[in-house]
């Protein structure tokens, strides 16, 4: 049974599922135009009022979804309670991923040196990985394929040693500035780090939201 199947025990999550749906959608759209100002050379200013609409959005969908959680529960209280809790908390994790877009933002405005034409063409292999993981999370989620959402996850753990090893390169680096690289391997890592934990909702029990990774 889907996350999203109307059947009579859990129709009136439909509407509130699907706007966590739509947060999704929107935060892949604004990490993708910030990512792209930031490595690709699209000029930020051309998707300024864009990015920070779309961002609004995201966090009066939020909002909306809260609301929405409280009447629910009010009405059918302890039998969907850990499900509410569950989208409490991804929906969360989705309205990060506007908030590191807006920092992707901020980095490109600032137009830093990002290393290397090998270390940038990288970069923009990494922002690419990404935009295809939170394009994949979304259909997870929907679907509920563990099997996948457990593979999913081993890729995320794969990005996220790549993002630490780009910010240790460029820590330790002498010459030139490297802070640029570094903070934009941090924000590539913090997006992918919230993708995965929406996904963990489908592998792991509640308590074990946010903390899949720890040893």
């Amino acid at each position: 049974m889907s996350w999203l199947s109307p059947d009579p025990e859990r129709s009136g999550l439909a509407e509130i599922e699907r706007l966590f749906v739509e947060m999704l959608e929107d935060g892949r759209h604004t990490f993708d135009a910030a990512a792209n100002a930031l490595v690709g050379g699209t000029d930020p200013e051309a998707i300024r009022k864009d990015l920070f609409a779309t961002d609004r959005r995201i966090n009066q969908t939020e909002q909306s979804l809260r609301r929405k959680l409280v009447v629910h529960g009010s009405v059918h209280g302890a039998v969907h309670f850990p499900h509410m809790l569950v989208l409490m908390s991804v929906a969360k994790d989705a309205e990060r991923i506007g908030d590191y877009a807006k920092n992707l933002f901020d980095l490109a405005v600032a137009r830093p040196w990002l290393g290397s034409p090998e270390r940038q063409g990288e970069m923009v292999e990494l922002k690419d990985e990404i935009s295809r993981l939170l394009v994949r999370a979304k259909a997870l989620y929907e679907k509920e394929d563990m099997t996948a959402a457990r593979a999913f996850l081993g890729e995320c753990d794969r990005i996220e040693d790549h993002c630490d090893a780009v910010i240790q390169s460029a820590v330790k680096a002498e010459s030139p500035n490297c802070a640029g690289l570094a903070l934009a391997a941090r924000y590539f890592k913090r997006v992918t780090s919230h993708a995965s934990n929406i996904v963990t909702a489908l592998v792991v029990p509640l308590d074990k939201l946010d903390f899949y990774d720890e040893k």
